[in-house]
């Protein structure tokens, strides 16, 4: 996509401009940047003239950013964290490029990271940068180059590689075990349940797939999973878990599994990526290695 460069100002002036607007002050503004105040206020008034209104309301001593002048502020300030961001990728591999990619954080620890040395010997000059979050990620708003999706097949503006399916089962630690009977899908209404936040209705599904009535389900609220195998490991009760990512407690016997009632989870590991970056060289490699380790079933 091209630009004029007529509506380009210099980065100096956006520089010292989006140093003004973050301080609310033309003298912190200008210590930070180590300049004169007069040298601040010139600059904010040059970029002004160049953008045809104001974007500061002067009050004596104080300045503050006028409406305008707020959303110019935050859209100036996310274009240069990208240029500054783009350079350092840069400078970290500059043969290669750099790939971002955004995981889902027990996903990201406990199966995708220990593969990553293959890929990252598959293809030394690929740089690859992990950004993790529980909440959705936006690709317009991230800046990522693709990102690790639980749910449907379905992400606007996206395309998606299947990764893998997902089995959960009802994990708890051997003492609670021993301290109730847990061989039947019913008896875990008389013990406490642990929940994932993302995840509200998991064990109302399980409860309706085992032909169990219910007629409402409490218990501790978790947000992550690796939190929710540690209560489950000291006994606060059952959780209900993707058996792959717990395999190294069930190894240990730190879990167990009480009753064999597992349940495949309607939605699928995938990879997201936008569709702008589809062409994305790194992004094409990591998409081959990716689809060569897991088992997409």
């Amino acid at each position: 996509m091209s630009f004029s460069r007529r509506f380009l100002p210099s980065m100096s002036l956006l520089c010292a401009f989006e140093a003004a607007a973050r301080h609310q002050s033309f003298t912190a503004a200008a210590q930070e940047l180590n300049l004169t105040q007069s040298a601040i206020s010139r600059q904010v008034r040059a970029l002004e003239e160049a953008v045809g209104s104001s974007l500061f309301v002067r009050d004596k001593q104080t300045v503050r950013l006028t409406l305008a002048g707020e959303a110019y502020a935050q859209e100036v300030r996310d274009a240069l964290k990208r240029i500054s961001q783009a350079t350092l990728n840069f400078k970290a591999n500059p043969a290669g490029g750099t790939l971002k990619l955004g995981i889902l954080p027990t996903f990201g620890t406990r199966w995708l990271a220990p593969r990553l040395s293959q890929f990252v010997e598959a293809h030394p000059g690929i740089t690859l940068n992990l950004s993790t979050r529980l909440a959705p990620f936006e690709f317009g708003e991230d800046q990522l180059d693709a990102a690790i999706h639980f749910g449907a097949a379905h992400w606007p503006g996206a395309e998606l590689d299947l990764l893998m399916s997902e089995t959960v089962v009802p994990a708890c630690s051997p003492a609670l075990a021993k301290k109730h009977d847990l061989s039947r899908p019913a008896s875990l209404l008389d013990v406490p349940l642990i929940h994932l936040e993302s995840r509200p209705d998991a064990w109302e599904r399980w409860f309706r797939a085992n032909g169990i009535a219910f007629p409402s389900l409490s218990g501790m609220l978790i947000d992550q999973f690796a939190v929710a195998s540690q209560a489950a490991i000291g006994g606060l009760g059952v959780a209900l878990l993707p058996r792959f990512l717990i395999e190294t407690e069930l190894a240990r016997g730190d879990l167990i599994e009480p009753l064999d009632a597992p349940m495949e989870s309607a939605e699928r590991y995938y990879l997201a990526w936008p569709v702008r970056r589809a062409a994305f060289p790194p992004l094409q490699a990591f998409r081959a290695w990716l689809k060569s380790v897991a088992p997409a079933a």
